[in-house]
C-alpha cells in the first residue's frame, strides 16, 4: 500500500500527534511548516528532535551484564572460562558483573534505527542531523534489527522513550520490509498493518480530545448468549465507540490497500467487515435492552486510490449501519471537518435517528 498515493506524508505526523501527546510540544511544531518527500524523511525529523531533547534530559541508563577478562575481580568469577583461556597466567580472571550503563536495550534500538535511516533515501540535511545526534551514542551497541523484542515495559524512569521507540518500530519494520537484495528501497510507504493500528488510535484520540461533549472510548462488547459458555468466542473489541445522550455509534476503522473487492467481476463490500460491525451493533443493542438507547455502526475506511470508494447507509434489522470513507490525502483541516461531521450527523442532530 503506497502511502504517497493515498495520504499526505505530513498527515502521518498529525495522526501521530493525536496518538502521542508529546508530539504537540513546542519542539515538534516546526514539523508543520516543513515538507517531506516520504515517510522515512518525516520519521527522521521526529527522531532527530525527540532524541536531541532526550540527550539534554539525559539518556536512560540500566544495569547490563558485562563479561570480561580483567586483573580486578568484579562480580562472579567464571572459573571454567578462566581455565580454558589460561587467563590466570597473566594474573587475570574472567568475570561477569552488572554495570549501570547507557548501553542498554532502549538506546540500542534508538541507535540502530537512526543508523538505518542514515542509509535511507532521506534529505541530506536530515542525514547530517542524524549523524550529529549519533555522536552521543558511541558507547552504545547496535542491535540485530530482526530480533528486537518490541514488548517493552515503560515506567516513570523511561516513559519519555515510549514515543521514540514507537517511531523506531515504524522505521525499522518499514525499511526491513522494503529491503530488496540486501538494499533498502525508498520507504515511501508503511504497510497496512502498521498504518491500521495508527489509524485506529488516531480516530479514537481525535474524538477524545476534540469532542469532550461526547464519550469516546474503545470498550469490549459482551456476547449476549442465551445458553452455553462464551470462553471460546472471540473478543468483540471496538476501535471507537461514541456515546451522546441516547445514541451510541460504534466505529470500526479500516485501513486497506483496497476497500472494495471484486467477486466474479462485481464490486462488493468486504463481507467479513460487515458481519463484524453487525455483530457489534446487535450485541450492544441487546446489552442496552430496556433502556431508551439507539445503537448504530459505521465502517470507516481510509480512502485509497481506487476509483470506487465505500459510501453507503443501510438499515439492518432496525439498526443504521454505514460504510464510509475518510480521505487522508488532503489538508488536515478538511480531515477534521469530515470527522466532526460524523459526530454532528450521527449523534448530535436532533432530527437524525438511527
Amino acid at each position: 500500500m503506497i502511502v504517497k498515493e493515498t495520504i499526505y506524508i505530513k498527515n502521518i505526523y498529525y495522526m501521530l500527534s493525536y496518538a502521542f501527546k508529546v508530539l504537540n510540544e513546542r519542539e515538534y511544531r516546526k514539523i508543520e511548516s516543513e515538507s517531506f518527500d516520504n515517510a522515512a524523511d518525516l520519521l527522521s525529523e521526529i527522531l532527530v528532535i525527540g532524541v536531541s531533547k532526550q540527550i539534554k534530559q539525559g539518556l536512560v541508563k540500566d544495569y547490563i551484564e558485562v563479561t570480561e577478562t580483567t586483573s580486578s575481580i568484579r562480580g562472579k568469577i567464571n572459573i571454567t572460562e578462566s581455565i580454558n583461556s589460561q587467563s590466570f597466567i597473566k594474573r587475570q580472571l574472567n568475570c561477569t558483573y552488572d554495570e549501570f550503563s547507557q548501553n542498554c536495550y532502549l538506546n540500542q534500538i534508538l541507535k540502530s534505527a537512526m543508523k538505518l535511516l542514515v542509509k535511507a533515501d532521506i534529505a541530506r540535511e536530515r542525514k547530517k542531523k542524524l549523524k550529529k545526534v549519533l555522536m552521543y551514542f558511541e558507547d552504545v551497541d547496535l542491535i540485530d534489527l530482526k530480533s528486537i523484542n518490541w514488548k517493552i515495559r515503560f515506567d516513570r524512569n523511561n516513559q519519555t522513550y515510549k514515543m521514540l521507540i514507537n517511531i523506531c518500530y515504524l522505521v525499522i519494520n518499514g525499511l526491513i520490509h522494503s529491503e530488496v537484495n540486501g538494499q533498502q528501497k525508498l520507504m515511501s510507504f508503511l504497510d497496512d498493518q502498521r498504518m491500521s493500528h495508527l489509524y485506529e488510535k488516531f480516530i479514537l484520540n481525535y474524538y477524545i480530545k476534540e469532542h469532550p461533549e461526547i464519550k469516546a472510548h474503545a470498550p469490549q462488547i459482551d456476547w449476549q448468549i442465551d445458553d452455553g459458555l462464551d470462553f471460546l468466542l472471540p473478543k468483540m473489541q471496538t476501535d471507537v465507540t461514541l456515546e451522546y445522550e441516547n445514541k451510541i455509534l460504534i466505529i470500526d476503522a479500516k485501513f486497506y490497500s483496497h476497500n472494495i473487492l471484486q467477486n466474479y467481476g462485481k464490486d462488493m463490500h468486504r463481507t467479513g467487515n460487515l458481519y463484524q460491525i453487525f455483530a457489534y451493533v446487535k450485541n450492544k443493542e441487546v446489552e442496552m435492552q430496556g433502556k431508551d438507547v439507539e445503537v448504530g455502526g459505521m465502517l470507516l475506511y481510509a480512502k485509497t486510490s481506487d476509483s470506487i470508494q465505500p459510501d453507503s447507509d443501510y438499515v439492518m434489522s432496525g439498526n443504521k449501519i454505514s460504510v464510509k470513507t475518510l480521505d487522508l490525502n488532503q489538508e488536515f483541516n478538511v480531515i477534521k471537518e469530515q470527522l466532526d461531521s460524523i459526530v454532528n450527523t450521527y449523534l448530535i442532530k436532533e432530527e437524525y435517528s438511527f
